[in-house]
């Protein structure tokens, strides 16, 4: 019989209330587990369900922005980013690589569809190390097209990753107001957009939208569950912004400014283009610009200098002295004032006219305003007005307070009106300053009768996900500063400012469209102080409305320091931009050249018989234009026949002696052709209507009895949508970021 040892039992007792205690603890767990459902304070459900269910983000479409007519200004469009993957382990069948097997051949083939050589490519491509590469800026925002042809050529390890970028498909088209959308990742490594100057800046909460999600349940290895629900909370896309501009109109400002900006090289260009009736801004610019894909130019400037920038306003200022002074009654055209210098006070220098002070001796009020005197207004104000009441005027057009356009960072130039001097410099726009916008804003109230308005960019904002109007911007008055009488007799005045001989603004005429307007040349303040005194130191402006007596744009160009050798010459590149903006917009609105002052009319002369040069010069002396056809010196019948009633500039068509040749039909009438057919017995077929733009015969071609001429023709309107056609075949390839 074995004798157990004491020590035993105690053991045996220790090691039963241990695995009793290990028991209960591991009981009580278990239930408080199944009570409470945590464990150390964290849901054992929550836990589960993360392991077990994906959320996947629906992104939010950034909404578009339009132009007037519903032309894309910025929209999303799908991009691409190139990835090459390098770990070796991804492949599992060598005759089959998933990584990039080949660099020197893969380096080769993507040069040719990325802006990297073939060295910097094989670069990347031979690093060791990371699992996959990607190749900057070049192999980001890889357009659709280079993707398919990318992926053509079936090179091992080279895919993509999918992204979305804002597209501006019109290039550098007001960019500093529709701004641009910089990508970049957020805290949680995710790309967001976001916009950072005009429109894009401004309006970025509605553009931006909110992103949805897609929940499901999945099995332990990933896949989804069968049968499982899915919740969805679907993505609510941003909304649409449409804008006031009308594209063509921006574009026809667009590449006046490019010609300029290449010809005379100025320092800085603003123009602004805007229907007086409603403040509605259809074009906007300004040079230095930047392409809002790529960025270039951007360093040069942030600011909209339309909106942000105070300027010194020159003599288009004298637009609203003199409608004040026609207002007040104080304005009588035909009265007489010495010109050339005037003192304000005893003390004060004198204001001087900008031919050095010279004048032009006694002139009218007229005169004054179309020599753009600044003698004229200073006495305008100082001796009739009265300059407690110009200053009223000026708070009535609007020069002490921002319009409220709706654009970020609007400027707010300064009315200097402390001393005696400073009063009168101000009427012809020395000293205080303005902004761009303000100016046009006030000059509504000429252009509209008297009734100014508020200037906006914005027409509509508009839900993409319901297509409802969420927001409708209505044009607002901003008050009536001057009747419709005074608008009236102010453009009258202005428009000589046009005509005639002695005005400043000749070379502002638009042939067939009657303008009003006023020139500005203002002085460039130095650095230290005081003003410059070079040849090309100043901003030469002009704010110009047409047609006069019924204004439907207004247009503001002012060119700063362009390229020219004498201040006079300012006017060139000003100038070039105003009328060819002006003239194309307005045949684009299909506005109707003016009828010329009543057109004489007379009997056509009998000129058969005659010599050639005998018979042209009588009906050039008659208001007529003859056209030659035959190289004798004999007229041997003409159109319209002798006695015919014809308008002053009709064209007379003299079939003279000798070989008879096409002349160059261009800009005909089919009246005109029609013609040239009877006389010489051709075949006329037409395509069109309006004036000639093709012949199927050239000019100088001999003419032969019975041939058949084939001649198309446009209206003045189709010649002008046609011209801006963009020419070639060449597609737009999508760039930048």
């Amino acid at each position: 019989m074995i004798k157990k040892q004491p020590h035993m039992n105690l053991g045996a007792a220790v090691l039963f209330v241990i695995f009793s205690l290990l028991f209960f603890i591991l009981i009580f767990r278990f239930v408080s587990i199944q009570v409470t459902g945590e464990v150390h304070g964290q849901a054992l459900a929550a836990k589960a369900q993360k392991k077990y269910s994906d959320t996947k983000v629906i992104e939010a479409a950034r909404g578009s922005i339009f132009d007037r007519k519903g032309e894309v200004v910025a929209e999303d469009t799908s991009s691409y980013t190139l990835v090459a993957i390098l770990d070796k382990s991804v492949t599992t069948n060598p005759k089959k690589p998933r990584h990039v097997a080949d660099p020197e051949r893969t380096a080769s083939k993507l040069s040719k569809y990325i802006d990297m050589s073939d060295s910097e490519i094989y670069e990347q491509l031979t690093k060791e190390g990371p699992f996959q590469v990607e190749f900057g800026r070049a192999g980001r925002n890889i357009s659709h097209q280079t993707k398919n042809e990318i992926e053509e050529l079936k090179l091992p390890g080279i895919t993509f990753l999918k992204d979305s970028k804002r597209f501006y498909p019109n290039g550098v088209f007001s960019s500093h107001l529709v701004g641009f959308v910089e990508r970049k990742e957020n805290e949680e490594g995710k790309a967001v957009s976001t916009g950072k100057l005009g429109i894009e800046k401004m309006l970025n909460d509605q553009l931006t939208g909110k992103n949805g999600s897609v929940s499901f349940k999945k099995d332990f290895w990933g896949f989804l569950l069968p049968d499982s629900e899915k919740k969805i909370t679907p993505a609510h896309d941003g909304d649409d912004v449409y804008l006031t501009i009308d594209k063509k109109i921006q574009t026809f400002l667009e590449d006046a400014m490019d010609r300029v900006d290449k010809e005379y090289k100025p320092k800085k260009m603003v123009a602004v283009v805007a229907d007086p009736k409603t403040g509605d801004i259809l074009a906007m610019s300004q040079r230095p610009t930047f392409h809002p894909i790529t960025r270039d130019g951007l360093e040069k400037g942030w600011s909209n200098e339309v909106v942000e920038t105070p300027i010194e306003p020159g003599s288009t200022m004298k637009i609203f002295t003199l409608a004040a002074a026609v207002e007040e009654k104080q304005f009588n055209p035909n009265e007489t004032y010495k010109s050339g210098s005037y003192k304000v006070t005893e003390k004060s220098k004198p204001i001087r006219d900008h031919n050095g002070g010279q004048g032009w001796g006694s002139i009218t009020y007229l005169e004054g305003i179309q020599r753009s005197s600044n003698v004229a207004v200073a006495k305008l104000v100082k001796e009739k007005i009265g300059t407690e009441k110009f200053r009223d005027y000026l708070t009535k057009f609007g020069f002490d307070k921002p319009t409220g356009i709706d654009l970020p960072n609007e400027g707010l130039g300064k009315i200097v009106y402390k001393w005696p001097i400073e009063k009168i410099t101000t009427s012809y726009g020395q000293g205080s300053t303005v902004t761009p916008i303000q100016l046009v804003q006030a000059a509504t109230a000429v252009a509209n009768d008297g009734k100014m308005m508020k200037p906006r960019v914005i027409e509509k904002i508009v839900d993409r996900n319901t297509g409802k109007v969420i927001e409708q911007k209505e044009p607002q008055s901003a008050g009536q500063p001057i009747s419709k009488e005074t608008a009236k007799e102010v453009r009258d005045v202005l428009e000589t400012v046009i005509t005639s001989k002695k005005g400043t603004g000749k070379s502002y005429a638009i042939e067939g469209y009657d303008v009003a307007g006023k020139t500005g040349t203002a002085q460039l303040s130095g650095a230290s102080g005081g003003y410059l005194d070079g040849a090309n130191d100043y901003l030469f402006s002009f704010l110009g409305m047409a047609p006069k007596d019924d204004p439907k744009l207004i247009v503001y160009v002012a060119v700063q320091q362009p390229d020219i050798d004498h201040y006079y010459k300012g006017s060139i590149p000003t100038s070039m931009i105003f009328k060819s903006v002006m003239k194309s917009s307005l045949q684009y609105l299909n506005i109707k050249p003016a009828l010329s002052d009543k057109a004489e009319s007379s009997p056509v002369p009998d000129t058969e018989g005659m010599a050639v040069s005998e018979a042209s010069e009588l009906l050039e002396t008659k208001g007529f234009r003859p056209v030659i056809i035959g190289t004798g010196d004999k007229v041997e019948n003409h159109l319209p026949k002798a006695g015919t009633v014809a308008l002053e500039g009709e064209r007379i068509i003299i079939k003279a002696s000798g070989e008879k040749t096409y002349p160059d039909l261009t800009g005909w009438s089919l009246r005109d052709v029609m013609k040239l057919a009877q006389l010489t017995d051709i075949k006329l077929n037409k395509a069109g209507s309006g004036y000639v733009t093709k012949q199927n015969i050239k000019p100088g071609a001999l003419i032969n009895e019975g041939e058949n001429l084939i001649v198309e023709l446009q209206t003045p309107l189709q010649q002008f949508e046609e011209s801006q056609k963009p020419k070639g075949n060449k597609e737009t390839e999508e760039v930048g970021g």
